[in-house]
């Protein structure tokens, strides 16, 4: 299994879970062409709502991929699974393991960073590996500029709701192994239903665009 990465505070972040190992029984996913040169998408989420603006021009692959996700309804559900205080908050991962699969097995190409990462963007989980990144974001909470050098491109910005950002759940900490919050490989393989350990996560309802 490979291991997605946002480098520092011995954060590692997303596995990705084999897809030999599950059966891909759902639909193609809505082909949707390139996303607005800026959208709005709102999540409503268990504390709130919250909008991010986000621009083509800061890194158009990650946002036509985005763009896709979120006309497929693929974050409606989804728990904020890893939440650093002081750091980011990260999700992304489906609540069906054979969705979250078909996603992973279409990598992105890295875009160019154009944007720093301030408290309040949106940017994309990847590995040390290039062209890693696939369906999981993180919104920092605090300005994270060492993340530029490390290829971590901001394709948008909280700018509605920033203090339910800042209230989503944190208590479990940093993910296992490295803490006792979800392992993010078993949730990967067993979506939601794994998550039954955790019952405090916060979680999206529905993420659409405005």
């Amino acid at each position: 299994m490979k291991k997605l990465f946002v480098l520092s505070f011995a954060i590692f972040a997303l596995a990705a879970c084999s897809s030999s190992a599950q059966k891909n029984n759902t639909k193609e996913p809505v082909k949707t062409g390139p996303a607005p040169a800026t959208f709005r998408v709102k999540f409503d989420t268990s504390k709130g709502p919250f909008v991010v603006e986000v621009t083509r021009d800061w890194a158009p692959v990650g946002v036509d991929r985005f763009y896709q996700l979120v006309k497929n309804n693929y974050y409606d559900e989804a728990r904020f699974f890893r939440v650093v205080k002081g750091f980011m908050v990260q999700f992304g991962i489906n609540k069906d393991p054979a969705v979250t699969a078909q996603w992973e097995a279409m990598p992105l190409q890295d875009d160019p960073v154009k944007q720093t990462n301030a408290r309040g963007t949106i940017t994309y989980a990847a590995t040390s590996e290039p062209n890693s990144r696939s369906a999981q974001v993180f919104i920092n909470l605090v300005d994270n500029a060492r993340l530029d050098a490390m290829g971590f491109a901001p394709f948008g910005k909280v700018v509605d709701g920033m203090d339910v950002v800042d209230q989503i759940y944190s208590g479990y900490g940093e993910s296992a192994p490295q803490g006792d919050g979800p392992d993010p490989s078993r949730l990967q393989s067993e979506g939601n239903e794994y998550l039954k350990d955790f019952p405090k996560l916060d979680f999206i309802n529905t993420a659409r665009v405005q």
